[in-house]
């Protein structure tokens, strides 16, 4: 049930056009950490990527990623973010989509990200979290721990560009706007560079 659950709610039109948007940005070889039911597995060019490596903690949800094809060397492996099992150094890209919101230790994860990233490379998000009026602020800070409990740990409220800048990612590209889908959604897309 969770698996189709999560796809119906991640995979509405809109957010499927951002994914499309921000995927076209990923190049090299790619991991995609919270890669789900996989999404974006089939947003990814043929052209652009090299090979793709999607992660997750879920085995459900790994398996449907995995019966998705693409024209691309792809593994997927069971793991969390907060322990990613790459070397140093290993990506050119790194794809977030909705996985900050509910990874136990966002900055240990972002951390993560950063050592697994090469030297130039590029994580690119579509996340969603606090939002930048203080009433949408303060909503999401009241209905956070409820919302968690329902929802597999995701949190409303989430500094997502202070979490990202925090890892020694900077920023090159955001976009952060209300979301249309829901009065206490934030959404934030965009690329930051590992220096």
């Amino acid at each position: 049930m969770y698996p189709h659950l999560l796809e119906r709610v991640c995979g509405t039109a809109a957010i499927m056009a951002e994914r499309v948007r921000w995927l076209a940005r990923a190049r090299g070889d790619v991991l995609e950490v919270g890669v789900g039911s996989g999404l974006n597995v089939p947003l990814l060019d043929v052209q652009q990527v090299t090979s793709f490596i999607g992660l997750d903690p879920n085995p459900p949800l790994l398996a449907r990623a995995a019966a998705r094809t693409t024209g691309i060397a792809s593994t997927f492996v069971a793991g969390a973010a907060e322990a990613l099992p790459f070397d140093a150094g290993r990506f050119d890209t790194v794809v977030l989509t909705y996985t900050l919101c509910s990874v136990g230790d966002p900055a240990r994860a972002l951390a993560e990200i950063h050592r697994v990233l090469r030297p130039g490379g590029a994580l690119v998000f579509v996340e969603h979290g606090a939002a930048t009026s203080a009433r949408r602020l303060r909503w999401q800070r009241r209905l956070t721990p409820l919302w968690r409990a329902v929802s597999g740990n995701c949190h409303l409220d989430r500094d997502v560009p202070r979490l990202i800048e925090a890892a020694c990612l900077a920023i090159t590209d955001l976009d952060a706007r209300d979301s249309d889908a829901s009065f206490l959604s934030h959404a934030y897309s965009g690329v930051a560079l590992r220096s």
